[in-house]
């Protein structure tokens, strides 16, 4: 298994004959889908989804609703390869994929409520969590947990909170653009100083394999 964060909330899995992305949005170097199989899309935010970066590689595009909607106005040269998904479901996407909740985290309550569905992956014997823009925490296990830690509706209390709620052993930092080096220090020295012994929070940049 090899797994690559690239920019912003977009991470590569690499395991057998699969290669799967997860959210390669505008702030993605478009590298990050070259050889993919298949591209999970959690919610329709463009640092999230992108039509040129589904557009530069043949990989089926796995998404709820909403944003299938966006991809059948804004590409429909990418139908062919849309498959919609839905809470709960089970995929086989060359791995195993649980579809888990249904709504992004609230950004304001005056502006919409969107929708968002994260990803379980089971990669070989290890649980691996995509939430994108949420704090949904799911039943099971996670070995393996990718968590934002830096939006317009996060604090650094809830990030904490989220990755102590899910409990898995190793935290790899995820949506990370909004803030700078300086801040995404203090993120990490937060995470240190309050996450249980067992817990392991780690940040990588760009193109870097865990």
């Amino acid at each position: 298994m090899r797994i690559t964060k690239f920019g912003h909330a977009c991470v590569r899995i690499e395991h057998d004959d699969a290669v799967v992305v997860l959210d390669p949005g505008s702030f993605t170097d478009v590298a990050a889908v070259t050889g993919a199989s298949a591209v999970l899309i959690t919610h329709e935010h463009a640092d999230h989804y992108d039509c040129d970066r589904l557009r530069a590689s043949d990989a089926m595009i796995y998404t709820i609703e909403a944003v299938a909607a966006r991809i059948r106005e804004d590409a429909p040269d990418l139908i062919d390869r849309l498959r919609v998904v839905s809470p709960g479901d089970l995929l086989d996407v060359g791995i195993p994929v649980e579809v888990i909740g249904e709504k992004h985290a609230v950004i304001h309550p005056e502006l919409p409520h969107f929708d968002n569905s994260g990803y379980l992956l089971r990669v070989g014997d290890q649980l691996i969590y995509h939430p994108g823009d949420a704090l949904t925490v799911p039943a099971s296990r996670v070995d393996l947990l990718l968590a934002p830690v830096s939006a317009p509706w996060l604090k650094v209390s809830e990030a904490v909170d989220f990755v102590r709620a899910v409990g898995a052993p190793r935290t790899l930092a995820i949506h990370d653009k909004v803030y700078t080096e300086v801040a995404l220090g203090m993120v990490e020295t937060h995470m240190g100083r309050l996450l249980p012994g067992g817990q392991e929070f780690l940040r990588r940049g760009d193109g870097q394999d865990l």
